[in-house]
């Protein structure tokens, strides 16, 4: 017979260990169900050609944080870059700082959105490789006509498309005086159901990869009158270039790029300012041009070079009579305009034809057909 005591202390040892068993047992099924429960959840990247700050950003992104079934992503620009077009930045060192939009994995890019949608997908930023969809916007003012040519918003979802990643393209037309910040959010509501037919559908490989869609949403987005797939029409904007005096120009720190290194920053304002110490204006008989001397060097040169300087503007057009299933003409008209954009125009007539067919069989309560 052993002593009482260690006998105690043994059965209080195989407690011990049973308990830490089960806890370990335990923790390791906790982490398994997470671990699964993440992969479920759809990846989400999220852009825009506003800026990273702009409402309709934000709106969007805390929208689907809110939705379970998504893990969002964001890699916008640091400011607006609207009109930027697909220019993408090279020999230049673009800068991703984090930032905080409500619990989303967010970075705000010295760059385009061509940039950050290229980056993000690249897997140098984020640890996985591709998302399953990508989104722009919701971007303040139209993309529709030829105005998607110098859309910052659609080069991001273009340049999604050009890796492999189909792409949603959402723009609010937004009006001067008559717009607010709330409308945003209200234009969320309206595209979500969207976002949500087309995760599940890529989910199942029957959304097709070559298609980019771009959504514009009526300037009152709850008092739409439904969806209507719309060809996109030659419509663009009037570009007026106006002279500006050097007295009203931006200063130099306004202009420079974000993107630049400090030391070309510096050497261009040590540049900059001996030019606007040399310039001087003409006679009165020219006084509207006005020139700089530079010198350059290694020559004794007296050579002038003239600096003008000049803002572009954009400035909507009256448009005369046009078919009714037109982008511009039926966001005019109250309806959410549905564009699909193909890489390839031999393939453009097919994804039009299935993303006709697609959003009719999502949503046939809310669907105008085209004619």
């Amino acid at each position: 017979m052993e002593p009482a005591s260690l006998i105690s202390n043994l059965q209080q040892v195989l407690i011990t260990k049973r308990e830490d068993g089960n806890s370990i047992s335990s923790c390791s099924s906790t982490v398994d169900e997470s671990a699964v429960k993440d992969c479920s959840r759809a990846v989400v990247l999220v852009t825009n050609g506003d800026g990273i700050e702009s409402p309709g950003l934000t709106s969007l992104v805390q929208a689907l944080l809110r939705e379970p079934r998504f893990h969002v992503h964001v890699c916008a620009p640091q400011s607006d870059k609207s009109v930027s077009g697909h220019s993408m930045t090279v020999q230049e060192t673009l800068t991703a700082c984090s930032a905080e939009i409500g619990g989303a994995t967010a970075y705000e890019v010295s760059g385009t959105p061509a940039d950050c949608v290229s980056l993000a997908l690249s897997g140098a930023l984020f640890s996985w490789s591709k998302p399953v969809l990508v989104i722009c916007g919701i971007n303040k003012g139209s993309s529709y006509g030829l105005n998607m040519f110098h859309s910052g918003a659609v080069a991001g979802a273009r340049e999604a498309l050009l890796c492999g990643v189909p792409a949603l393209c959402i723009s609010m037309n937004w009006k001067e005086d008559v717009s607010c910040d709330n409308d945003f959010k209200d234009a969320v509501n309206v595209c979500l159901p969207i976002i949500h037919a087309a995760i599940r559908d890529i989910e199942k490989g029957i959304f097709p990869k070559s298609c980019l869609v771009n959504i514009e949403i009526p300037s009152s987005p709850l008092k739409n009158k439904g969806f209507k797939v719309a060809r996109q029409s030659l419509r663009r904007p009037a570009l007026i270039w106006q002279a500006v005096s050097a007295t009203k120009h931006p200063s130099i720190g306004h202009f420079m790029s974000n993107q630049q290194s400090l030391g070309f920053k510096l050497a261009q304002l040590g540049r900059d300012a001996s030019a606007m110490g040399a310039a001087r204006c003409l006679n009165s008989d020219q006084k509207n041009q006005e020139i700089e001397s530079v010198g350059v060097a290694g020559k004794l040169s007296s050579q002038k070079t003239v600096k003008k300087y000049f803002r572009l503007k954009f400035q909507e057009m009256e448009q005369g009579k046009a078919d009714e299933d037109l982008d511009f003409k039926a966001v005019e008209n109250g309806f959410v305009a549905i564009t699909p954009h193909s890489l390839s125009s031999y393939s453009l007539p097919g994804v039009q034809t299935w993303i006709l067919n697609w959003i009719n069989f999502h949503f046939p309560e809310n669907m105008l057909l085209s004619s």
